[in-house]
């Protein structure tokens, strides 16, 4: 990351980024409501209910897993993955704060 200067910002505005960029894709997304509807699941049956091949889910999962939104133990030869409940709320903290922020201007050019 050396050309992001992503040193430069603060760890929380790093953690917001990294959340944002795992959100920033809809086959992410539709992961992220299957693991919220079933409360944990294996690596195959999300591919069942997903329009991807196994290699393509398993890209997703490792960005979602790299963005510590999602975990993963390994079963066997299968891995479960579930929500990780501190992160999660970590995020939510985070999106919130940052959407929270925002009020409209009286005087405003847009």
């Amino acid at each position: 990351m050396g050309l992001t200067k992503s040193e430069e910002f603060t760890v929380r505005d790093n953690r917001l980024a990294a959340y944002a960029k795992a959100l920033a894709h809809p086959a992410r997304v539709a992961i992220l409501q299957i693991l919220i509807k079933r409360q944990s699941c294996i690596c195959g049956d999300i591919v069942e209910e997903l329009p991807l091949s196994q290699s393509t889910v398993s890209q997703h999962l490792k960005e979602l897993k790299e963005a510590g939104l999602i975990k993963g133990d390994i079963e066997g030869a299968k891995v479960c993955y579930c929500i990780d409940e501190k992160e999660w709320a970590m995020a939510k903290h985070y999106l919130a704060q940052l959407f929270d922020s925002y009020t409209k201007p009286k005087n405003s050019c847009c």
